[in-house]
């Protein structure tokens, strides 16, 4: 169920970060990866490459891991 959940807000939510998954759905980020990880290999969802914002690095890397919708 979550998975179909995950896939609507990806939908509707482009270039979401892993960060907004885990505060949207009240999951952890490792288990959201777990479950992103097959939507990926069927080529549903897409990781976008991830850059630093800056120099601090103070930022929590899942808010710099995102991921998109792919439309067929």
């Amino acid at each position: 169920m979550i998975l179909q959940q995950i896939q609507t807000y990806l939908r509707t939510h482009p270039a979401t970060s892993l960060a907004e998954l885990a505060q949207h759905f009240h999951t952890d980020a490792d288990a959201l990866r777990g479950m992103l990880n097959p939507l990926i290999r069927k080529g549903r969802v897409r990781k976008l490459a991830s850059k630093p914002c800056g120099t601090c690095h103070s930022c929590d890397p899942a808010s710099l891991e995102l991921y998109e919708w792919v439309d067929s």
